[in-house]
């Protein structure tokens, strides 16, 4: 077996979701939402598989879905991307599996910042590549001047760098300030920027998403990768897409086409009618789950838990030392799903290395009576 993969264990994910069944728990571990799908986007994929062909749909996507993102993008994010500049993929990890495997190559350097979503590493590491790890700091997480400056006194001369923002598992997201850090380190290094913004529609407090790819000098060497599954709270439809420059959205189709090829066509359907709702329907979207937020962080403080800031995603931590708790984060997560009933995940499985161990993140999007029963089984303490 390929050692990359080998030495790979169950992720945990799958393991505190699989604890939460066996033990009959409430799972604030795994990130999907109870309810919130909405219903006209659920009909026009049955509509679509009904009506419409569901044989092989042109491998980079219905016209009509890559004309749909490309809409979608220049009236949320004033971005001018073109359909010829958008590849449907199947999800965003897809999509990320793709980029990377056109992007790197045996030796290349590829900087990341940790806590990072678990399919960076690997897929990196699959491709040959070297993980070069920025460790972002609690409360804030915010990428700096001087954490740049010190990858390049190591050496470090980046092929890509890999920016998740809103970032997952933190629920942080990049400033202006950091985008324009990012922007300058790229261009220096003739990188290419791979953008995870699936959780763009996801954010807060009257915040709005700032793609790296309209900033100055980044137009042509950033790959920006979507989600259908978190925009519209579907996180099983795996429909997601890359957009990027003509230079480089030729590679990113050429691996496209050898791994899942293509998408199921009534899902891209229903995924290019949802995208052209008005702005009303995302706002209302992100005002229901940031009610949720403010519930869960409320009860928390409430029972005593320093909860870190959450600007986007569907999460939010506790930090456990500063919430009087001597456990970390590991052991945290294991007594809270096996003697409380509350599954969480522990930030550190988030770390290729130095982990950070006193952070742990619980979903809040859930319903009101499954947020409370949680914060009444977490009124006991280790």
């Amino acid at each position: 077996m390929n050692p990359v993969y080998a030495a790979l264990g169950t992720t945990i994910f799958e393991h505190m979701s699989g604890l939460a069944r066996e033990l009959g728990a409430i799972n604030l571990g795994q990130g999907f939402p109870d309810g919130g799908e909405p219903r006209d986007v659920l009909e026009a994929a049955s509509r679509a598989l009904l009506e419409r062909p569901n044989q092989y749909p042109p491998m980079a996507g219905l016209p009509e879905l890559r004309a749909a993102v490309a809409a979608h993008y220049a009236a949320h994010q004033a971005l001018d991307l073109r359909a010829d500049e958008v590849i449907v993929t199947s999800g965003a990890t897809e999509a990320l599996a793709a980029a990377i495997l056109a992007l790197v190559s045996a030796g290349d350097e590829v900087v990341m910042f940790q806590p990072v979503y678990d399919a960076y590493v690997p897929l990196v590491r699959r491709a040959g590549g070297i993980p070069r790890l920025v460790s972002l700091q609690p409360p804030e997480w915010r990428i700096t001047a001087e954490s740049l400056a010190a990858l390049e006194a190591q050496g470090v001369r980046p092929r890509v760098v890999i920016l998740n923002s809103p970032l997952n598992p933190t629920g942080s997201m990049a400033t202006r300030a950091e985008l324009e850090l990012l922007a300058q380190f790229c261009q220096r290094h003739d990188a290419v920027a791979i953008c995870d913004e699936v959780w763009e529609h996801v954010v807060f407090d009257g915040a709005a998403h700032q793609p790296l790819m309209a900033l100055p000098g980044m137009r042509e060497r950033t790959v920006k990768i979507g989600s259908a599954g978190k925009i519209f709270s579907l996180t099983g439809w795996k429909v997601g897409w890359m957009c990027a420059a003509p230079a480089l959205a030729q590679g990113l189709a050429r691996a496209h086409q050898f791994l899942t090829f293509t998408t199921a066509p009534n899902l891209q359907a229903a995924v290019a009618y949802g995208l052209a709702k008005d702005a009303a329907s995302f706002a209302a979207m992100r005002a229901g789950y940031q009610r949720s937020r403010d519930r869960l962080a409320a009860g928390l403080a409430g029972l005593g838990y320093a909860v870190l800031p959450s600007a986007g995603t569907y999460f939010l931590s506790i930090d456990l030392a500063r919430s009087g708790i001597a456990l970390d984060d590991v052991s945290y997560s294991d007594w809270l799903v096996r003697e409380v009933g509350v599954a969480s995940i522990p930030v550190s499985a988030f770390y290729a290395e130095s982990p950070v161990t006193n952070i742990v993140r619980l979903c809040f999007a859930k319903s009101d009576a499954t947020l409370d029963e949680a914060l009444r089984r977490m009124e006991r303490r280790p």
